[in-house]
């Protein structure tokens, strides 16, 4: 079948129709695909708001999967090498059945996985679906967000039969009829120096074409619901709740807001809102993610925010892939939380790209961001303007990040500039959105997506 012929396309993760980077994109591939005239069905663990053929084994959640996991990148427990190996081949027969059952019940003529065949998560997945593609003979686009080399975790493998494993399916090199997408350069760089792979670069995106994000008959009770008052200033973390993000940085730098030496900067200023910043104002920073993170992750985040007097609201569970109700109250999008914001904290020291940077671009919000390596890599060249958290980070000993206070010192003074300047926010804002509607917008995404098609 030619490259450019209408297909039936599966895409699978390990979820789908949930707020992470991952389900994101998929969706905006998905949307390109249909536009285009392909059929396009999603396969996951789970399916959130979104509708997908479900194989349980496939959850990111699954007790089952999730002790495989621990076997065979923490501790040998439950089985020895040799149970280990049998239990792995077991369960990815099962899956791999499943697979098979799909791709032809639905004549699939291209299967997307993302992330299953680079991350290192659950060998067996990884081996069912290289066996299943294998036998049906469908072609893959592999779209690789993130490599197990790049996770200390998938690195320590606990049998010489997990690193074989982790060699020979991450991303396989048996499968004839596979391109592999990466989504920066380094990754690039890496797959060929570590697999001998070629592959194509096709960042993360985002629909600026779409209707702007504005307050409306629906939202106009998130902030009530959430827990804020007119009289506060709302720095939102949008990501998930997860050590990689790097959240402690954001308390650290609303902590450094609140000395007397930068409030009374503020006190008595128009805001670029024409709010008055008052004795009685409030920083506050709102944290609607899922909690992802080790298991003390959340709970150090929270008492860095007390102990630091730092106004943290904590509600995921208020936040979905989509709008909807549930035990008759309202559940918001991601998208409504971005309305309710004056600033997005972004302070992370690893991202394969940045699918909330371009969110932010989108919904016209200043943004302060750690320069971890993809954003210098990868984003930095294109001009953005936003606030800076510089780009060299320590670990301490519990476990959290920390910059230098020079850096905080430097970003709590261009915060304050932004917020007390009308014409600087506007001004901002406005050439961000142009920039990434240029150079990140679906009409890039699908002009990729095409040429990638036509090559078979």
């Amino acid at each position: 079948m030619k490259g450019d012929s209408v297909m039936n396309i599966a895409m699978i993760h390990f979820r789908v129709g949930e707020t992470d980077g991952v389900s994101l994109e998929m969706d905006k591939w998905k949307t390109i695909l249909e536009r285009n005239g392909h059929k396009v069905y999603y396969i996951a663990g789970s399916e959130g708001t979104s509708k997908a053929f479900v194989i349980k084994e496939l959850y990111y959640r699954d007790e089952y999967d999730a002790l495989l996991n621990r076997e065979c990148f923490e501790k040998l427990e439950q089985f020895d090498e040799t149970s280990l190996k049998e239990a792995i081949c077991e369960q990815s027969k099962k899956i791999e059945m499943q697979f098979i059952k799909l791709f032809k019940t639905y004549s699939i003529d291209l299967v997307i996985p993302n992330n299953l065949l680079c991350l290192g998560r659950s060998p067996h997945i990884a081996m069912a679906l290289t066996n299943a593609i294998i036998k049906t003979k469908v072609r893959v686009i592999g779209h690789h967000h993130d490599f197990y080399w790049e996770r200390a975790y998938f690195t320590e493998s606990t049998t010489p039969y997990v690193e074989k494993l982790l060699e020979t399916y991450f991303p396989p090199k048996n499968i004839v009829d596979m391109k592999h997408i990466v989504i920066n350069k380094p990754a690039k760089r890496d797959l060929m120096d570590k697999k001998g792979l070629e592959s194509n670069v096709i960042p993360n995106i985002f629909d600026f074409d779409h209707e702007p994000w504005i307050e409306d008959g629906y939202n106009g009770t998130y902030k009530n619901d959430i827990g804020i008052s007119e009289n506060q200033v709302v720095f939102l973390q949008a990501t998930r709740v997860t050590n990689r993000k790097a959240i402690e940085l954001a308390i650290d730098l609303l902590a450094v807001l609140n000395e007397p030496g930068f409030r009374n900067k503020m006190i008595g200023k128009t805001l670029y809102d024409g709010r008055i910043f008052s004795k009685d104002s409030e920083l506050v920073l709102v944290l609607i993610g899922l909690h992802e993170g080790a298991e003390d992750y959340e709970k150090k985040l929270i008492m860095q925010a007390k102990s630091m007097g730092v106004n943290m609201i904590v509600k995921p569970e208020f936040i979905n892939h989509k709008r909807h109700e549930e035990n008759g109250r309202k559940v918001y999008s991601l998208w409504d939380a971005y309305v309710h914001c004056d600033m997005i904290t972004y302070p992370s020291i690893y991202e394969g790209w940045g699918n909330q940077f371009l969110e932010g671009l989108f919904a016209r919000k200043p943004q302060i961001i750690f320069e971890y390596s993809i954003f210098e890599s990868d984003i930095k060249e294109f001009g953005f303007e936003y606030i800076s958290l510089g780009n060299q980070y320590e670990v301490m000993k519990n476990g959290l990040a920390q910059i230098s206070r020079e850096a905080l010192e430097k970003a709590a003074d261009e915060i304050i500039r932004y917020l007390t300047d009308t014409k600087l926010y506007n001004e901002s804002v406005l050439k961000n959105f142009a920039l990434a509607k240029k150079h990140f917008s679906l009409d890039t995404l699908e002009k990729l997506i095409i040429e990638l098609l036509k090559r078979w």
